[in-house]
């Protein structure tokens, strides 16, 4: 249940994203308010099927509002230019309830592309940013996570894109992580400062004279090792980086239902280990964590996996939450305006 002393969060849940929309979006939703209370929750999207999915859950809508869109952004639509031709679609709408001030989030689990562009247009970038990022969690050796930043936001990028997600990052980690001085590693083909290419070469420069707590240059393999706290990189190796440790997941489920169906005895092994497995791989799961954060937007903007289960867009909206109740977006604007003070 929410605490006294937190603030109003209004989130906006795109109810029409993702593959079960609008039944996962909806009942995440109930979840999440049935978890937090001080958690005010906009459904946007089309409202008799909304009305009908609370109805069958025997659910009170009074306690949602629901924002009308009868236009819905495919997965096939070219996320840029749907935000001109589906104007009342949900991710628009959505996304200018933040920028009209009349929420504090927007959250989606539909189309990728154009939650990134709705965010970075509609909403808008905070002063000082030029490229927004997204960053996403992966478990290490250590027994905690490495965030690697930027997971696809921009396949393209300059030095200074990635010089600001190391600054972007390394506030949302202190802030909702607790992590209070977070490390943050280069990722290269190797730990020498002139190993890389052109974009790690000029961007170790950069860090170096930054306010971050740079270690210096990075490998593949340190990323589960938990060498640094954050791992940087442009967005075409940390999208490959984000989907491969996806796939690990089912990888592991298949060996284990392979190797139960070796014999009655593999079964049994198997079996007295699924509840040890479970605890062991949810670092794994995206449900737990629900969805990447949109960094460097003028508001919150939270994106999810696709496939996002009630559970998931539950875990989004608590997110949403937690990233308000810290005033994120005022401490990035803070950190830029450190930085800019020393460069000069």
């Amino acid at each position: 249940m929410g605490s006294g002393n937190e603030k109003i969060c209004t989130v906006a849940v795109d109810a029409m994203g993702g593959d079960f929309a609008p039944e996962s979006p909806v009942l995440g939703a109930i979840e999440a308010w049935k978890a937090n209370k001080n958690i005010r929750i906009k459904l946007v999207g089309d409202e008799s099927k909304i009305k009908e999915i609370c109805k069958k859950e025997n659910y009170d809508i009074s306690q949602f509002e629901v924002v009308h869109a009868d236009q819905v952004i495919e997965m096939s639509d070219s996320p840029t230019a749907s935000l001109k031709t589906k104007p009342n679609s949900s991710i628009v709408v959505g996304a200018k309830l933040v920028k009209e001030g009349k929420a504090e989030a927007f959250i989606s689990a539909g189309n990728t592309g154009a939650m990134m562009a709705a965010s970075t247009l509609l909403i808008g970038r905070i002063k000082g940013i030029g490229r927004p990022t997204i960053g996403t969690p992966l478990p290490n050796e250590k027994g905690g996570s490495t965030f690697v930043f930027d997971a696809g936001a921009s396949v393209d990028c300059k030095p200074v894109h990635l010089l600001e997600y190391a600054l972007l990052s390394t506030i949302f980690l202190k802030e909702l992580c607790g992590i209070e001085n977070p490390s943050v590693g280069l990722l290269s083909v190797g730990e020498e400062e002139e190993k890389g290419n052109e974009l790690t070469h000029a961007t170790h420069q950069l860090l170096k004279d930054a306010p971050v707590n740079f270690i210096g240059n990075v490998e593949g393999r340190d990323i589960l090792k938990g060498k640094s706290d954050i791992v940087v990189c442009d967005g075409f190796v940390g999208n490959i980086i984000l989907k491969f440790a996806e796939s690990m997941l089912g990888l592991l489920k298949y060996k284990f239902k392979a190797y139960a169906k070796r014999s009655f005895y593999s079964a049994i092994r198997v079996l007295m280990a699924k509840g040890t497995l479970k605890s062991a791989l949810t670092g794994l799961d995206y449900q737990e964590y629900g969805g990447v954060p949109l960094l460097g937007i003028n508001g919150i903007s939270i994106i999810g996996h696709g496939s996002s289960t009630p559970k998931a867009i539950k875990n989004m909206i608590l997110r949403a939450n937690e990233m308000h109740q810290s005033d994120l977006i005022s401490k990035f604007e803070e950190k830029l305006h450190e930085y800019k003070q020393i460069k000069q």
